[in-house]
């Protein structure tokens, strides 16, 4: 699998960091991802709670009491994809929702084996871990093909530890949104970002950087057709290895007229349905 030589798309070593969530119970939730999905709590204040693994932030919940419910004809959160190093670790996720909560779901999808839950408030997550790269299938236009098949769940349970925490290399693998506009999608994510395709299907498309499988997902399954508001994603962060990737974004970004938010550490822009992206250069501290 060949590094992209393309200067309009993204280096190896994107990746996606941290997703910020708008909640109204900010305790319970904090709870949930806790307890549940297995991750940390790194920083908790009365607004906003910050949970991780090791010193490595991945969700922000952001405590909002006021924020409506997500309409149900609004764009925003398929899912957080929550990746664990080993089957073993994805083994004790299983055990933690079989014990704690409900799974919703489960996928071989032949780059990965995943399992599906929703939280407290309606969004989607998902925990997977990927097979060994060199395993993937490659279509004969080079990029990466997923598939949905039916998971071995037992299989999954007989690797289980007892573990109560995610281990230390999880991270967020990808994010999955609902948007109104797949074109619309790949017109932003693609042609402005730099991101690749590497899979579509019905009402759906995947595209990553590097070639991941994918970074980010995105659908019209439902037909959502207004812009993201309430409860649910609040933003997520794209993670580029070298600043000179950054500049390329801006640059590509200015000639879109988009506009530009600046951050302590990047960048935030806005996509067609109104989701917030933020852009930052991988630190080295």
């Amino acid at each position: 699998m060949t590094t992209p030589s393309n200067p309009d798309t993204l280096p190896q070593g994107t990746h996606i960091g941290r997703t910020a969530l708008r909640v109204n119970d900010l305790d319970e939730l904090t709870g949930f991802y806790r307890d549940v999905v297995g991750l940390s709590v790194l920083d908790e204040t009365d607004t906003r709670s910050v949970l991780g693994v090791a010193d490595t932030a991945l969700l922000v919940l952001e405590g909002d009491t006021d924020a409506p419910s997500r309409h149900q004809s609004s764009v925003g959160l398929y899912h957080t994809a929550f990746r664990v190093p080993s089957r073993a670790a994805l083994g004790d996720a299983l055990a933690r929702i079989r014990d704690r909560w409900q799974l919703g779901g489960a996928s071989d999808h032949w780059v990965s084996e995943a399992l599906y839950l929703t939280d407290l408030e309606g969004n989607g997550i998902e925990i997977y871990r990927d097979y060994p790269r060199e395993e993937w299938p490659i279509a004969d236009d080079g990029r990466v093909r997923i598939s949905t098949e039916p998971l071995d769940l037992a299989s999954i349970e007989a690797a289980a530890t007892g573990g109560s925490r995610v281990p230390s290399g999880t991270d967020i693998g990808h994010v999955h949104i609902e948007v109104s506009s797949l074109d619309a999608f790949r017109d932003f994510y693609v042609d402005t970002l730099g991101f690749e395709v590497q899979t579509t299907v019905p009402a759906a498309s995947f595209v990553s950087a590097g070639g991941y499988h994918h970074h980010l997902g995105a659908n019209t399954w439902h037909h959502r057709t207004t812009p993201s508001d309430g409860r649910g994603l609040s933003w997520f962060e794209v993670v580029v290895p070298k600043s000179s990737a950054l500049d390329a974004v801006q640059e590509r970004v200015a000639d879109q007229a988009i506009p530009v938010t600046e951050t302590s550490d990047g960048i935030e822009i806005t996509d067609p349905d109104g989701i917030k992206i933020r852009l930052q250069v991988e630190s080295t501290t």
